[in-house]
């Protein structure tokens, strides 16, 4: 049964979190100390590292293992000879990855802007790519300067293909966050669009680990997570948000982390339309509800906030409209790329 489009959905959440996407990846380049930095000083919970790993075994933040989109790795003639077409969850990939680089190698490169078409580039080539370990010690730092607890929130990638490439990612993330007295107590949410890994971190964590949660990320209804694809399995996201999934998913995981259009999906003009059932149905299964992903241009926002007719417009009155219509059906947290949007919509509701 569908859900009343015209009722509100009350939260699950006492607070709703405010999560810094990338950092705060419309104004500097994502996934960079400057980027989480911006976030946490306009005002958001959480930040989000997305994890890959090094060629020695370091979890490093990038969203993707294939970094020529993000780094200028291909001004660097003496990486000319690793680029490279590899197979990613089932997709070929053509370019630079990051286990193909020791973290030293790494560190010589620097960040740049993935939407150049969209946004500044007058940050690139400044900015290094960051370790796990640094980016805990960074928000530990900033948390005593600011006065309050920063949440972490980071996504193991490609979990499948980092295990099946020898460089598996969940029992270097635990071991990590229990290495450094910030993450012994501050809150945390590990995120991944597959189900093994979630399941895995589940058995070691136990539900004694109050302050590590584990958010179940849900991709298009069609598409299904790379390690059920891996294992001849059938299940789909879709299948995954219907009431029988919801209810499975709250068995290892305390949220969930759908696209934002899966729960309130536009019509066929490009406005908004009519809340699915989705944030009533996570909320009965117990599972609280932090999508993805809301960004102040006029190109990513339904047409009935957009400002002009420009895409490239940065609206924020827009993106405040959007965040809002979203918490009136019932989100316990959301990840935009311009966290001080996301507070100003939360604070002054």
């Amino acid at each position: 049964m569908a859900a009343d489009a015209s009722a509100n959905e009350a939260p699950l959440a006492q607070k709703v979190l405010v999560i810094g996407h990338r950092g705060a990846s419309a104004l500097r380049p994502e996934h960079t100390l400057a980027s989480y930095g911006k976030a946490i000083a306009d005002g958001a919970d959480f930040i989000e590292p997305d994890l890959v790993m090094t060629r020695d075994g370091v979890p490093v933040a990038r969203h993707e293992n294939e970094i020529s989109g993000t780094t200028d790795v291909a001004q660097h003639p003496e990486f000319a000879s690793r680029k490279t077409t590899k197979t990613i969850d089932g997709h070929a990939v053509t370019g630079w990855f990051t286990e193909d680089f020791t973290l030293d190698e790494l560190k010589t490169l620097r960040a740049r802007e993935r939407l150049p078409e969209l946004r500044s580039t007058a940050f690139d080539g400044q900015f290094q790519i960051p370790t796990l370990d640094e980016i805990i010690d960074f928000v530990a730092t900033e948390s005593a300067t600011q006065g309050r607890v920063i949440g972490i929130i980071p996504e193991i990638k490609h979990g499948t293909y980092f295990q099946k490439a020898g460089l598996p990612m969940e029992d270097r993330v635990l071991a990590i966050l229990a290495a450094h007295a910030y993450t012994r107590t501050a809150p945390v949410e590990i995120q991944s669009f597959e189900i093994a890994n979630l399941r895995y971190l589940r058995s070691k964590l136990g539900h004694a680990n109050l302050h590590i949660r584990l958010l179940q990320l849900l991709d298009d209804a069609k598409e299904q997570p790379y390690d059920v694809v891996a294992a001849g399995g059938k299940l789909t996201y879709g299948d995954m948000m219907k009431p029988a999934g919801l209810r499975e998913i709250a068995t290892y995981a305390d949220a969930i982390g759908p696209n934002i259009r899966a729960i309130i999906p536009l019509a066929a003009d490009g406005r908004l339309g009519k809340p699915s059932a989705l944030a009533h149905d996570a909320h009965v299964a117990k599972l609280e509800l932090h999508p993805y992903t809301f960004r102040p241009e006029n190109h990513f926002q339904a047409k009935n906030f957009w400002q002009g007719g420009d895409p490239k417009t940065f609206n924020e009155a827009g993106s405040i409209a959007e965040i809002r219509a979203y918490l009136d059906a019932g989100i316990d947290a959301f990840f935009t790329d311009d966290p001080a949007i996301g507070r100003k919509a939360v604070d002054g509701r």
